[in-house]
Order: C-alpha cells, then sequence, then structure tokens
C-alpha cells in the first residue's frame, strides 16, 4: 500500500505527517537514556540540483561525509543501517570504527549494516534506492522495531519524504514542503522577519530582465557601488553566484543605466570554473534567485552560525565558525576554523539564534546554518546575513566528528567546546585540500601515512587528525580533514604537517 502511493500526493503527504508526529517521542527517549534500543537509517543523498552539484569535483563522494554517523554506535543498543550509492572501501569503514572509544569494533561491527546501489550515476542517491524496492525491503527487513526508528539525511527533498513513508519511519530533517525557505530568496525573507542585518537586494527575480532591474535600482540607491552578486536560488557552496561589475557605469541613470547593464549581464564574474552567461541564465529561469549588494570591506570575514531545532521545535545554537573561502571572488566553500573569532563569535551566536527562532516557528526541524559576511567599521563588527543552509552543511560534519569523540559539550555562554576533561577543543576543517600529485595514494596508502607521521587522532590526548571524502583520493587527488587540537596554533600545525607529509610522499624527481 505505502509503496501504491504516488510520490507528492496527499496520500503520501498525509503519511508523512503521521510519521512526523512519532518524532518528539522518540527524540524524548532516545535522549534519555543511553542505552536506549534504536536504529538510525542514514541515507546521505545530495538530493540537490545535479547540474549544480556536478560544478564540485568529486562530488559523488561527498556521501562520505556522513560516515561520522558510524560514532553512534558507541551507544550500545544503536544499530546505524548505512547506504551509500557504491560499495565503501573496507579500510574506510574500518577506519571509522576504530575511532570508537568505549566499545569494542566488532561489536559495533555487528550493529552495523552497510548497503549499496552499484550505481556511480549522477542521479540522488535517494532516488536510486526508491529505483530498488527490493533494497527497500532489506532495509525494512534489518529494522527490529520501526517505532524506535528514523531516518537521517544530508538535505530534505521530495525523494527522502518519499523513501521515510515507505520504510514506514520519521525522517529527523526538514520537511521538505519548507524547503523554499533555505533558498536565497527564502532566507532573505527569514532575515526580514528575525530582523537581522542583511544585505540590501531583491528576491524572486526570473530572468535577465529582472536581473538587470535590480542591478539598476542598487545602484541608483547607492551611486558609489562598486559590484553586486547575482545568485541561484540553489546554488550550492557559492558555486551559483556570480559578480557584477559597475565599472563605466558612472553618469549613467534610467534607460541609459538599463541597457549598459543589460548589455554587460555576459560578462558576468562566475565563481563556477567554465561557466558561461547562457548556461546560467536558463538556470537561471529554472530556479530564479536575487540580486544583492556585495558587502564591501578592508577588515572583513565569514563567520557562520549552527544552530539546531529538535523534535519538540526548540531552537538552539550549537557552534559558530569562521569560513574558509576561496574561488575568483571569495564566495566558495573551503573549510572552516572552531571556533569563530573571539571579537565576534557571541554576536554571531545571537543572530543565527533569532534567525533559527523564526524558522521554528516556521515548522523547521534539523540542522542548519546561516552565513554571514561581517566588515569592520571604526571598530565595530557589522554582521550581515547571507544565507541559510537549511541542510546538514560543510561546517556540520566537523563540529559532530569533534562532539563524538570527546563527548564534550558546546558552551553557549563562552561559545566554546569543551571535552570531558575540561579542556577547550579547536579545530580547522577543508574539504578541499587537493593536488594532482595526490592522485593514486589509496585509502591504506593514507592511513600508513597519518600512523608513521603520527597523524592519527588519539582519544587519550583529544588530539589529531580525522579524515573523510577519503574515497575521493586516489581518482580526484582529493581529499577532506578535521584537525583537532587545544588551541588554534595547534589546529593549523597540524594541517600545514598533514599537507606536508602528503606533499613530501608525492613527490616525483
Amino acid at each position: 500500500m505505502l509503496a501504491s502511493m504516488l510520490p507528492g500526493s496527499p496520500e503520501e503527504i498525509s503519511a508523512f505527517t503521521s510519521l512526523q508526529a512519532h518524532l518528539p517521542a522518540l527524540f524524548g527517549k532516545v535522549t534519555s537514556r543511553r542505552t536506549q534500543e534504536q536504529t538510525v537509517v542514514v541515507v546521505p543523498s545530495l538530493s540537490l540540483d545535479p547540474e549544480e552539484l556536478a560544478k564540485v569535483t568529486g562530488v559523488h563522494h561527498y556521501e562520505e561525509r556522513m560516515l561520522y554517523m558510524l560514532m553512534l554506535l558507541r551507544r550500545p543498543r544503536t544499530r546505524v543501517i548505512f547506504v551509500t550509492s557504491q560499495q565503501l572501501d573496507p579500510i574506510i569503514v574500518d577506519y571509522f570504527l576504530h575511532l570508537l572509544t568505549g566499545v569494542p569494533s566488532s561489536h559495533a561491527r555487528e550493529r552495523l549494516l552497510l548497503l549499496h546501489c552499484s550505481d556511480a550515476s549522477k542521479t540522488p542517491l535517494t532516488a536510486k534506492v526508491l529505483a530498488r524496492p527490493r533494497l527497500i525491503e532489506r532495509i525494512r527487513a534489518a529494522i527490529p522495531d520501526v517505532s524506535l526508528a528514523h531516518l537521517v539525511c544530508f538535505n530534505s527533498s521530495g525523494f527522502e519524504r518519499t523513501l521515510a513513508v515507505r520504510l514506514g519511519i520519521p525522517l529527523y530533517a526538514n520537511d521538505p514542503a519548507l524547503y523554499h525557505l533555505g533558498t536565497k530568496s527564502g532566507c532573505r525573507k527569514v532575515f526580514r522577519e528575525s530582523g537581522v542585518l542583511f544585505p540590501d537586494g531583491f528576491e524572486d527575480l526570473r530572468d535577465g530582465n529582472d536581473i538587470t532591474e535590480a542591478l539598476a535600482v542598487l545602484r541608483e540607491r547607492t551611486p558609489t557601488m562598486r559590484r553586486a552578486v547575482v545568485k541561484l536560488n540553489d546554488g550550492f557552496s557559492g558555486e551559483g553566484n556570480a559578480l557584477f561589475y559597475y565599472d563605466g557605469a558612472d553618469g549613467l541613470k534610467g534607460a541609459d543605466l538599463r541597457s549598459w547593464i543589460h548589455d554587460r549581464l555576459p560578462s558576468l564574474r562566475f565563481e563556477a570554473p567554465g561557466e558561461h552567461w547562457e548556461r546560467y541564465h536558463a538556470k537561471f529561469k529554472e530556479m530564479q534567485g536575487v540580486v544583492e549588494s556585495f558587502v564591501e570591506g578592508e577588515q572583513k570575514c565569514s563567520p557562520s552560525s549552527q544552530n539546531r531545532v529538535n523534535a519538540r521545535g526548540e531552537a538552539m545554537s550549537i557552534s559558530t565558525h569562521d569560513q574558509l573561502l576561496g574561488g575568483p571572488s571569495g564566495q566558495v566553500f573551503l573549510g572552516c576554523t572552531f571556533p569563530a573569532d573571539d571579537e565576534y563569535r557571541l554576536q554571531i551566536q545571537e543572530s543565527g539564534l533569532r534567525v533559527a527562532e523564526a524558522l521554528a516557528s516556521r515548522g523547521v526541524i534539523g540542522r542548519f546554518a546561516t552565513d554571514f559576511v561581517s566588515v569592520k567599521e571604526n571598530g565595530v563588527w557589522q554582521h550581515h546575513a547571507i544565507e541559510v543552509n537549511l541542510r546538514k552543511g560543510g561546517t556540520t560534519h566537523p563540529f559532530l566528528t569533534l562532539r563524538f569523540l570527546t563527548d564534550g559539550n558546546y558552551s553557549t555562554d563562552d561559545g566554546l567546546f569543551y571535552s570531558q576533561t575540561g579542556r577547550p577543543k579547536y579545530y580547522y576543517a577543508s574539504d578541499s585540500l587537493q593536488s594532482d600529485a595526490y592522485k593514486g595514494l589509496g585509502p591504506a596508502d593514507l592511513v600508513d601515512l597519518a600512523v608513521l607521521n603520527e597523524l592519527h587522532f588519539h582519544s587519550s590526548s583529544e588530539r589529531g587528525v580525522v579524515f573523510h571524502l577519503i574515497g575521493a583520493l586516489s581518482e580526484f587527488g582529493k581529499l577532506g580533514l578535521v584537525c583537532i587540537g587545544d588551541n588554534w596554533q595547534q589546529a593549523r600545525f597540524l594541517y600545514r604537517k598533514t599537507k606536508d607529509t602528503l606533499d613530501q610522499a608525492t613527490r616525483r624527481p
């Protein structure tokens, strides 16, 4: 019966709503006892626009970023079912199981079921699962008690809603019906509602004519404006952004200004390599987008606030980061440092919580991040909210890796994270340690180098490097890592040491 429901039909939506109603009770049971039985089904699908995802190198290996969920196996009665597009290298699985403390890896392995689709296509993983009824049956058969199970994903879409209904378990993520709140247009409306500062601009733009008009009005409002940014509603990791420069527009007004802007739209400076106006405009007309003033400043940084709305609808702050950005104009996410700078992290935490409370009032649940552009003027920081990533993002897995490894807690009083030993912990994380020279290094080679060079994370000292995106190393020369230390300097040192180790190991005569 469940399989016969049409995706997105009233019957499916009704069934999904009924399943979601069980989340608060399940949340209460699981959080009250460490030994509570539960099954967590992890489907780390990047259910986003395929053309935008294609701009990210090695994107199909990004499913591995959620392998930190295996650390839930530290709970002695937790079962994890982890589904991927292709079979994971056993060395990668062993690597994460050996990070567990307090439980033998053999005990954890008995409670872990790894399944895959044997499908390397660009189709989102959840869609691949839905196309395989027998795989869904295997997942369902591996759940001892559906009343004590839930589904976890990278981001929620109609695919994840359909899968939750077919499995008969709730989805611990945002309702896909609220997806629009996480688009570039949607989050501008949330910022307006929550009363945080955000750039001047326009949302819900449909095409090049709307872009032209928005760019013209911004220039007329602020004649000294040098540049503005155009964003696709569903752009990913900054790759859907493009800059427009007003060089040469001095003295132009009205129709002349609009004609000048329209003629120069093909010269937009795109963040994604190889992008061009014809393709970008077609995508803009498909998903719409925004135009905003570009936040200028000599002393500028890009912090973010991570928040969670639990199953009871309670909004909370869980961390702050400073983002590491790259690309032609510094809008592409490369990594992050935790925590955000002492000077402003509590300000970011407060603004992020206001956004989270506005989202919670709309019914949003799960983890998400609000990104800011911050500039210091006359000794005072101004924080401009620019985006809500209404999903697990690039700052999610580093923080949860730290949390699961140390059993520590984030303090909203000072914005620091303290392990159980009472020591504050810091990290430097990146998804983009990349070099063509690293191609050909396999998972076993990486583990050898980490152990021989004393990079591996040690639970006794609570310091070291935890790798992810390991599967992307051999094919793309790309690697992710979280470098955990007792201070920023130590965390950055571990990153540099890791890079030096890989460079030396792959240096050719």
